[in-house]
């Protein structure tokens, strides 16, 4: 976000003066201190602007007060809390995943509270605030906060972005042109239609074999199916449309003595703030090979499964998150109505949602936040999952609300990725089991 910040700055339209880190591990925030630190020398070095000058904070009170825009990306339970996440349902024998299945049904289990307890935070200390919502899982998350913030909390995600980026590039057509008809909910829709010079060039695509499969999700989930969807899904859709292959191209790396993606980033993440610590000059390049190999590992065993996708290269650059959060600051800051996929209150776009349901469809963003864009109705297949996917959300929902164990059991049960009541039992006892503070959340049968 911070490169992203300078550039911004560089060419003349810097919207922030100030950037308040806030952790509550001092070690990380003197770690990305310090790579920021290196940005910022670098920046004023090359280019001789100004730049948003950097602020820590351990405590969320002096960070948040006085805040305009605040990004949130919180992990509760830390990296080592994700691989509890996957190992308990891949101990039950069902897909092991943060935001998707089961453990994400975890995830946000745990985060709700916390993300609650944050959103009144923001709404007693920094009231004018747009609350820009990073934390996974992101739909679900957004739409909690939005019970307290309404419509000043808006959830990103780059996946979207991406899809409708590598589709465009397919075609050879300038991304920037191109208008994306993406429709569903996070880490759950499909790329309809995309449209530049007033026609829909997604049939195009579709039809063409090697441009089809010159990108991940076209060699993903293969030319024939994309053809029987007429659509181009979303990469997380992989989890649902081969979860026999997803489960047992993990299952055969842990077998071979591989780990969980989520040990994966533990080791990755520890080494990269230990090396930080130690040579905190070093800092910045130290995050840039730890960055670049994150994103070359990212759904690797999807991947392998799908019989061996690359990445493509400019997807190993970054510029997805970051050039979302970025463009919703500048639209609401600068009152620059801008076209943006992001997850927000449904309020009609899509007819088969109440207006209350976060959904992640093309918005419309300026000074007066995000307004979703009106939607073509889904297909009986698409709205089946949907709804779905949100009714478990609803029902994580509730159990947090209500402090009852029960919803929690029915959003395990009746998660399209978990076949059986009596595992959706073994699920929650052994997420309880694995995080005492669920007991907490979840005091009521």
């Amino acid at each position: 976000m911070y490169r992203a910040l300078l550039a911004d700055a560089a060419h003349g339209g810097g919207v922030i003066s100030e950037l308040v880190l806030f952790d509550t591990d001092e070690r990380r925030l003197r770690a990305i201190g310090a790579v920021l630190k290196r940005q910022r020398d670098a920046h004023a070095a090359s280019r001789g602007a100004p730049a948003p000058t950097v602020r820590t904070e351990t405590d969320e009170v002096a960070a948040l007060r006085g805040a305009d825009m605040v990004f949130s990306a919180v992990r509760v339970g830390g990296m080592p809390g994700r691989v509890r996440d996957e190992r308990v349902a891949l101990g039950a024998g069902v897909l092991g995943q943060e935001t998707v299945g089961a453990g994400g049904i975890s995830y946000g289990l745990r985060t709700l509270p916390v993300a609650l307890r944050f959103a009144r935070t923001v709404a007693a200390e920094a009231p004018d605030a747009w609350v820009v919502n990073f934390t996974n899982p992101a739909g679900l998350v957004t739409e909690a906060m939005a019970e307290v913030l309404g419509d000043r909390v808006v959830g990103i995600c780059d996946s979207p972005i991406g899809l409708a980026r590598r589709a465009a590039r397919a075609l050879d057509l300038d991304p920037l042109g191109a208008h994306a008809d993406y429709v569903g909910l996070n880490h759950l829709g499909w790329l309809r239609g995309l449209w530049a010079g007033g026609r829909d060039r997604l049939p195009e695509l579709l039809a063409d074999d090697a441009a089809l499969t010159s990108f991940e999700e076209g060699r993903l989930f293969g030319a024939e199916w994309l053809r029987a969807l007429g659509c181009l899904p979303n990469e997380y859709l992989h989890y649902y449309y081969m979860a026999r292959e997803a489960h047992a191209a993990t299952a055969r790396t842990l077998a071979q003595g591989g780990q969980t993606r989520g040990e994966q980033l533990v080791e990755q993440q520890e080494a990269f703030y230990r090396a930080a610590a130690a040579t905190p000059e070093d800092a910045f390049a130290l995050w840039e090979a730890a960055r670049r190999e994150r994103e070359e590992t990212y759904m690797a065993d999807n991947r392998r499964a799908a019989g061996g996708v690359e990445r493509d290269s400019e997807d190993l650059d970054g510029g997805g998150y970051e050039r979302v959060a970025l463009a919703v600051m500048r639209a609401v800051a600068r009152d620059e109505p801008t076209r943006l996929i992001v997850d927000v209150r449904n309020r009609g776009a899509l007819s088969e949602l109440d207006a209350e349901a976060v959904v992640e469809v093309p918005c419309l963003v300026d000074a007066g936040g995000a307004r979703p864009l009106a939607a073509a109705p889904l297909t009986g297949h698409q709205s089946a999952l949907v709804q779905a996917v949100k009714a478990v959300d609803r029902e994580v929902i509730e159990a947090v609300r209500s402090g009852s164990r029960t919803p929690a059991l029915r959003a395990f049960a009746t998660h399209p990725l978990v076949d059986s009541v009596h595992i959706a039992r073994t699920l929650l006892d052994g997420y309880m089991d694995a995080f005492p503070e669920l007991a907490r959340v979840l005091a009521r049968p």
